[in-house]
Parts: C-alpha cells; sequence; structure tokens
C-alpha cells in the first residue's frame, strides 16, 4: 500500500473514530492532511466523517489545484490560511463538537486564551488558543481571520460554530482537537463551581518543560 493510500485509510478511520464518538454529528466538520507530494487530502462537502470514502476524498496538487476526487469542503479558506501561515502543518481538523462550542457561547470567555488552564494536557498539546469571532460557514474572512495570527496559533474556536486544530500529522491533529474538547467539557460541567485550576507557575513549568508556544 502506498504512503497516499495509507493516510487516506487513516483519515477516514480517525474520522470515523469521531463520529461514532459524538465530537461532530451529521455532515458537520471537515479535515485535510499534507500528501508526501507537497499536495493535499481533504474531505469532500457534505459528507459525514461517519461514512467518508477513500477513494473520494478530495486531492490537490502542491499547486492547489483540484485534480480528482469530490468536490472539497467550503472551508477550504480555513484549512489553507493553516498551511500558508504555519508551515509545519501536516494536517487540519475541524469539529462541531458541542462543549467547545458551548464554552463559546458563555459570558466571561477570554477570547486570547479560550480554554481555562484545567489540565497539563490541554496546555502541552494545544498551547493558548484564540477564540475568533462568528463568521458564515465557508466566508474567506474566517481564513484571513487564522492568517492575521501570523502562525501563533495551532488551534482557534470559531465562535458558535467549532474548533480547529492544525498540526504536524493527522494523528496528532486528531488527539490535540479530542483534548480542546474535553478541556471545553470540564470548564462547562464546572461552571459556577470554582474548580480549582492549575497556577500560574503550574502553566509556566508546563511551558518551559515542553515547549509550548504561549506568550504570544
Amino acid at each position: 500500500m502506498s504512503s497516499e493510500s495509507k493516510l487516506r485509510e487513516q483519515i477516514c478511520i480517525l474520522s470515523k473514530s469521531m463520529f461514532e464518538r459524538g465530537l461532530t454529528g451529521g455532515s458537520t466538520g471537515n479535515v485535510s492532511a499534507r500528501t508526501e507530494d507537497g499536495g493535499l487530502l481533504v474531505s469532500p462537502t457534505g459528507t459525514s466523517f461517519g461514512r467518508l470514502d477513500p477513494a473520494r476524498l478530495s486531492r490537490f496538487d502542491a499547486n492547489g489545484v483540484l485534480i480528482d476526487g469530490d468536490k472539497p469542503t467550503k472551508e477550504m479558506p480555513l484549512h489553507s490560511a493553516f498551511y500558508d501561515s504555519r508551515p509545519e502543518t501536516g494536517a487540519v481538523v475541524h469539529l462541531h463538537s458541542t462543549y467547545c462550542v458551548a464554552l463559546s457561547m458563555l459570558p466571561g470567555v477570554d477570547a486570547d486564551n479560550f480554554l481555562p488552564a484545567l489540565t497539563p494536557y490541554g496546555i502541552m498539546r494545544l498551547g493558548k488558543v484564540k477564540m475568533l469571532p462568528f463568521f458564515l460557514p465557508g466566508d474567506d474572512a474566517m481564513g484571513d481571520a487564522v492568517r492575521a495570527l501570523n502562525g501563533t496559533r495551532k488551534a482557534v474556536m470559531l465562535a458558535n460554530h467549532g474548533p480547529v486544530v492544525a498540526d504536524k500529522d493527522i494523528d496528532t491533529a486528531c488527539s490535540a482537537i479530542e483534548e480542546m474538547e474535553e478541556t471545553a467539557k470540564l470548564a462547562v460541567i464546572t461552571q459556577g463551581m470554582k474548580p480549582r485550576g492549575l497556577t500560574e507557575d503550574d502553566v509556566q513549568n508546563l511551558v518551559t518543560r515542553f515547549n509550548v508556544d504561549w506568550d504570544v
């Protein structure tokens, strides 16, 4: 099996796993991953994460030209913005996960640091998460907002919409976005309970120990 065939299978297996565990429902969410030749494999528009077909993934060449597969997700401007502004990006995952969306709608959320410091892995795998304002799905302005961050954030939250994570490969990106949803879940279910989070010293120790992009 070629490396591209393996990547196609991996995209579909991971997407189905997230769908079956309720991390994104219906035909929501989209995913992309860099191929060895510099191109992209992308989930097609209007498809369910639970039923992606490896043979029908949208295939772009290294120049960004669609060369095979179905019509890609309308969120391509969002994906392209991460690949362009963070050259180390090997995959981008966008979900419509319940707790992240719920947290984005609650008062008092810090747009520059969306996730409260509740667990070490929320910090280690995501860094500081930026919450962007609401955009119409597929709006080019969404990509513009990501580019304006100048590559400083690997994870963003689209208000009233869903989380997006860019990472070195598809497996790492999926693990990170799941961590984002779990941290948001903790934040939502402990609302009003004054939970004991990590201290500023704890956060800085994590940032230093694990080389996390944080003070941006």
